[in-house]
Order: C-alpha cells, then sequence, then structure tokens
C-alpha cells in the first residue's frame, strides 16, 4: 500500500472550521475504490496544525486519487487557509491494513 502522512499549518483564524473546509475533498477521497483510509486529527501541541493519515491500495489507486477532480479542485480551493506548504512523508509499505502494537498489547478477551 502508499501510506502517507502530511501535516497541515492553517491560518489561526480558520483553524476551527479546517475540518468543514475539507468535508468534500475528504468525504470523496474516502469514496475512491483503492482508499484505505483517509483520517484528518488535530494536534494537541499546536491547534493550527492538522495531521492527515491516508492510505491508497497501491500505485494505480494513488495515481486516480491526485488524477481526480476532487483532488484538482482541493490544489485550488485549500492553500488560502494554508499557512505553509504542508509537509508528507509518502512511503510504500508491505501491508494493507494497521498491524496491532505489541508492545502495548490489551487482552480484549
Amino acid at each position: 500500500m502508499i501510506f502517507i502522512t502530511a501535516k497541515f499549518r492553517v491560518l489561526p483564524e480558520h483553524a476551527d472550521r479546517w475540518p468543514e473546509v475539507v468535508r468534500e475533498f475528504t468525504l470523496a477521497t474516502r469514496a475512491e475504490p483503492g482508499c484505505l483510509w483517509f483520517d484528518w486529527s488535530r494536534s494537541i501541541a499546536d491547534p493550527t496544525e492538522y495531521v492527515l493519515v491516508e492510505a491508497f491500495r497501491d500505485d494505480d489507486a494513488g495515481a486516480a486519487h491526485v488524477d481526480s477532480a476532487h483532488f484538482q479542485a482541493a490544489r485550488q480551493t485549500l492553500p488560502p487557509y494554508l499557512a505553509a506548504t504542508p509537509r508528507i512523508v509518502n512511503a510504500k509499505v508491505a501491508q494493507d491494513d494497521w498491524s496491532p502494537l505489541g508492545e502495548l498489547a490489551v487482552d480484549e478477551g
């Protein structure tokens, strides 16, 4: 899978509204057949920073995402809300879901 984590520094006046700003983009991306997940979190250290954790099935799914109309629209509509260019880590991972964190295993029985 393609595993991506991106950090978005949002202008302070838009930080509380960011989930609504990206709502349509998020819903459209989650509906893509090759999207495994597309999840936003807000930093507890910096309330103007949002972290996006996303995964796509393979290279074809990643390319379809970047070529999609909603991605192209986001390239136009999101930058005015940002304080800086988002930072990204993009890697291919030999798995297709989250793995248990053995060091913090919980007996769920």
